[in-house]
């Protein structure tokens, strides 16, 4: 079985990925549970059709290891 390490994100699926969170409307960040949020960011990241499957799965890794910085950073945003 192979394993997804989230730090196998180079720097632009990086930028990418950060550019997609910081254009997600505040309260989808903050009123989703984790699944669903990652999945809603995950879904915008593939409607792109720029990646692969294995990297989006490196960015569902990712995002599933960043959820409390994700919402961090939402909150930060709505105040």
């Amino acid at each position: 079985m192979s394993t997804t390490r989230a730090s196998s994100l180079n720097s632009s699926e990086l930028r990418h990925l950060w550019s997609v969170v910081e254009g997600t409307q505040t309260s989808i960040l903050l009123g989703s549970n984790d699944a669903d949020l990652i999945q809603q960011l995950t879904r915008q990241i593939e409607f792109t059709g720029l990646f692969t499957s294995e990297q989006i799965n490196r960015f569902n890794a990712y995002l599933r290891s960043r959820v409390l910085l994700i919402r961090d950073l939402a909150s930060a945003r709505a105040a």
